[in-house]
């Protein structure tokens, strides 16, 4: 049995971000990972000429992204992702910040009734992204030499700093869940409605709000997302870590220190980073050996953390058109967020879907079909064309699409369990692809110019990332969050109860994404020594 300084669980950003950190200190690191590559979901893949991002559709910069592919010297090559948000046969192309002023102007003409509720709601949204360019002002520090750098130090991030603890404190102010925070300031259920299925179900207000700002930091590497994650596993490769593709972990003995996969080979570790699904570290770990005064607390945290959920998953269809850009073009840019009816959910997502699942035994198919009719005519899609950003990402003269929107794990679980999760998928499909033509892009209506059709559901979405309930960023904010989610206690979002072991990744701190990925797996690397 080998013994490495350090071994990886999970070959996602924060593993493949912890784990070259590591190498890159000197310490000898295993990364096994249990999928045919590394990345998790930042990940690209072709399909008969046609490129898709098989998670996220694009990056966030987050003055992370940057200064740590700089520190590592690796060279990725990027295009700005505009974005274009939609209502019906409105639509505002967001190419920078003054584009909220389009954004008011498009809420007033669908809702003139409630002028005074979108003034009120921009001039909120305004605020926090006055906020969240004082987050993005100066690069993460965890990227960054700021002692090295003295004079980056005292000229940048020193004055920063003031700027950035008072911000702290109007994030505190806002980190409850965004559905009541706007009830209070929108009676217009419809206008809020529109506003807030754009996010998880309890989002926090402050991160649910800055989205406007985010639109405007959106980036698509050449080649795909996944060019991300197949940069920073080569380095790592280069730096010396040892990755082992499709080795799924089932055992851990915390007191030995041995990692067992699935095939029963260990692994023996100084130091690990469990960088998977963190549920899954509290089922399968062992303590036998370890004295009480060890094994309370790490029983409280798993009492803690079993019970609680993912966030809302993701329902993804995959669309090959024989359709040139052009046409998608003049409607959208790349990466396009659409809502085809100004009425909004209301609680067909929320309450509906509640009594629908508590009552599932007395539910009958058609009455799941019935509740999918409203809930896809209703809801908001994420549509990504990736040709628009990556002229080679179709075939000449046609256009791949992505449309995705929020989706619920339970009821694909319950019906997947029914033994009608195929014709489930199906029914899906139809009923988004449909509401799609019959809105905003009509020649879907054509059968002929759909070249290929195929999905991605929370189920999928739980069989290769991982994840608990098919969850995309880590934990459901509708409960207790049982790990970090201060921006001030981020550095601890790696400790753990286990000894020698740290966490990263996207159920390491909450809310997360990409950057808070990349963040934590450096964290975990700090925590460990390098």
């Amino acid at each position: 049995m080998k013994t490495y300084n350090a071994i990886v669980v999970g070959g996602g950003m924060a593993g493949l971000t912890a784990a070259t950190y590591l190498a890159r200190a000197g310490r000898s690191t295993l990364l096994l990972e249990k999928n045919e590559k590394c990345g998790g979901l930042v990940s690209t893949f072709e399909k008969d000429g046609f490129l898709f991002e098989g998670g996220v559709r694009a990056l966030i910069d987050a003055g992370i992204i940057s200064p740590m592919l700089r520190e590592l010297g690796i060279e990725m090559e990027s295009v700005p992702s505009p974005v274009t948000v939609g209502v019906e046969d409105q639509f505002v192309h967001v190419e920078g910040q003054q584009a909220l002023a389009d954004y008011a102007a498009m809420l007033t003409r669908l809702y003139p009734e409630s002028a005074d509720q979108v003034k009120r709601l921009i001039r909120i949204v305004r605020k926090v992204m006055k906020d969240m360019e004082i987050l993005y002002a100066v690069e993460n520090p965890a990227f960054r030499g700021l002692f090295e750098d003295r004079q980056y130090f005292f000229r940048h991030y020193l004055p920063w700093m003031f700027k950035f603890l008072r911000t702290l404190y109007a994030i505190g102010h806002m980190r409850g869940p965004v559905e009541p925070f706007l009830a209070t300031r929108l009676p217009n259920r419809s206008l809020r409605d529109i506003v807030a299925q754009h996010f998880f179900r309890g989002t926090p207000t402050f991160f649910a709000l800055s989205y406007f700002y985010l639109y405007t930091d959106y980036l698509y590497p050449r080649g795909g997302v996944g060019q991300l994650a197949e940069k920073v596993a080569r380095k790592a490769e280069e730096l010396g870590v040892d990755i082992r593709l499709n080795t799924r972990v089932t055992g851990l003995d915390v007191a030995q220190r041995i990692v067992t996969d699935e095939r029963g080979e260990q692994y023996r570790y100084t130091d690990l980073v469990w960088a998977a699904d963190l549920k899954t570290l509290y089922r399968i770990a062992k303590t036998d050996g370890l004295p009480e005064a060890v094994t309370a607390p790490i029983e409280a945290e798993k009492a803690k953390i079993l019970p609680r959920r993912g966030a809302d998953s993701v329902f993804s269809v995959y669309l090959g058109v024989d359709e040139p850009p052009e046409t998608f073009r003049r409607i959208s840019h790349g990466h396009f967020f659409y809502t085809p009816s100004r009425q909004g959910l209301g609680d067909i997502h929320t309450a509906e879907l509640r009594r629908m699942l508590a009552n599932w035994e007395q539910t009958r198919r058609e009455d799941v079909l019935a509740w999918l009719d409203r809930f896809t005519a209703l809801n908001t899609y994420e549509i990504s064309i990736p040709v628009f950003k990556e002229p080679n990402a179709a075939p000449p003269g046609k256009t791949g699409l992505i449309i995705s929107t929020l989706f619920e794990y339970d009821l694909v679980k319950r019906v997947q369990d029914d033994g009608w999760y195929q014709e489930f998928k199906e029914a899906v499909a139809d009923r988004m692809v449909r509401t799609l033509a019959e809105s905003v892009y009509p020649l879907l209506r054509d059968p002929a110019k759909i070249l290929f059709r195929f999905t991605a559901t929370p189920i999928t979405i739980a069989n290769t990332a991982g994840s608990s309930e098919g969850a995309i960023v880590g934990w459901s904010f509708e409960d207790e969050i049982p790990v970090t989610h201060s921006l001030l206690r981020i550095n601890d979002a790696p400790k753990t109860a286990f000894p020698h072991v740290v966490k990263a990744g996207q159920w390491a701190y909450s809310p997360t994404g990409v950057p808070t990925a990349l963040l934590t797996g450096r964290l975990a690397a700090k925590a460990l020594g390098a």
